[in-house]
């Protein structure tokens, strides 16, 4: 959830020699080809006199981020996994969990926002003070959060973590159809086709898993009631994100306040807060270390995929979760010793297929229009403009 920053490219001719403003040494034709790819406008005077060792440095740079996002991402579903479903455990309280996430998240905001200021200098984080008009604008969005992340939850208690990826696997679905009804953004036939191939590697994992004894359409349901809300999360940040200032860490805060506070009310009435209170490992340090370490997980996967974009690109970024959730499907049934069908492992390679397709699809239309040509001034003036 980090602000998105687009990079701009040079041209460069054959026998042209591009000059830094300044008067410094031209550079050379693969430095210029660099910095089109990495999106830079202007190189530092450590780029030009290290050679290779800049490049090397942001290979590496960009693998430990994406192998920390694959980490974190992967350890937090398993965990979660354990927390809402672990037979040793026996914790029927998924809202509790949930809740307890939302409260390591804020408290955390709250903790590093206080080292910000205390100490300057030594760490970049906002200054958060809690404003009742600021959260107040924020909780049409907060609703929307506490459904995805609920849902999100509620379908991981009900399914197991190899099929968990095909049941949220509806959210670029959402995407598109939502665009269309409230943006009235329409889509073009490539990009259709490849959301028909999601749609239809879905039901065919709906059908393999049935086949197999292990359906549950609970979680199924919870699933795509996730993945719209991971589509209305996404269009309703757009609108929210004024109201803090642009700050994603600031709406981090608000949006898991307000979580914390309207989670109380479902607790009561969901008859948590009692279940909770005959858990038998409710005084276990070993417990509570384990529901703060899935509470840190949570704080930092929004961290990670900030920074995941950062280093790469948004469309970087899709491919990478793309491939997390194939690796994240095969370690799931490897660790639980599961057999599956052809057709089984055919859905799943359906529904990554079509989203990573659907990324290369939107990414290419987006270069695309970014590269067309604007009318020439006769053409303007023949169109009337």
């Amino acid at each position: 959830m980090s602000p998105l920053r687009a990079g701009a490219g040079r041209e460069n001719h054959p026998k042209a020699e591009a000059l830094h403003p300044g008067g410094r040494a031209p550079l050379k034709r693969s430095r210029i080809l660099h910095m089109a790819l990495m999106g830079a406008s202007e190189p530092s005077g450590d780029a030009e006199t290290s050679g290779e060792k800049p490049f090397l440095l942001r290979a590496l740079q960009i693998a430990l981020v994406v192998s920390l996002y694959w980490v974190i991402s992967i350890s937090m579903v398993f965990l979660n996994k354990y927390l809402l479903d672990s037979p040793s455990l026996q914790l029927d309280t998924p809202i509790f969990v949930t809740f307890y996430q939302c409260l390591v998240t804020t408290l955390l905001c709250k903790g590093l926002s206080a080292l910000a200021t205390c100490c300057p200098g030594t760490l970049d984080f906002p200054a958060l003070h809690l404003d009742l008009r600021v959260a107040r604008s924020v909780l049409p969005l907060s609703v929307v959060f506490i459904g995805m992340i609920t849902f999100n939850n509620l379908c991981l208690k009900y399914v197991g973590v190899a099929f968990y990826n095909v049941g949220r696997s509806l959210t670029t679905v959402f995407n598109v159809l939502l665009s269309y009804l409230l943006l009235k953004q329409t889509t073009s036939f490539y990009a259709l086709l490849t959301c028909g191939v999601i749609i239809g590697g879905f039901w065919l994992g709906v059908d393999q898993e049935g086949a197999e004894g292990t359906l549950s359409w609970t979680g199924t349901l919870f699933g795509m009631l996730a993945s719209l809300c991971v589509s209305l999360n996404a269009i309703y940040t757009k609108k929210v994100l004024p109201a803090v200032e642009g700050s994603i860490w600031r709406l981090t805060f608000y949006n898991n306040a307000n979580a914390c506070v309207l989670f109380l009310p479902l607790l009561l009435l969901l008859g948590e807060l009692q279940a909770l209170l005959r858990f038998p490992l409710l005084a276990s340090a070993h417990f509570w270390a384990t529901m703060t370490l899935g509470g840190l997980f949570g704080f930092a996967i929004g961290y990670v995929t900030g920074l995941q974009i950062k280093f790469t690109s948004p469309l970087t970024h899709n491919v990478s979760g793309t491939a997390k959730a194939c690796a994240q499907t095969v370690l799931a049934v490897l660790h639980y010793e599961e057999a599956k069908s052809f057709l089984w492992w055919a859905s799943n390679l359906m529904v990554l297929g079509g989203s990573f397709a659907y990324t290369w699809v939107r990414g290419w239309e987006m270069k695309r229009v970014q590269e067309e040509p604007g009318p020439r001034e006769d053409q303007k003036s023949s169109m009337g403009v």
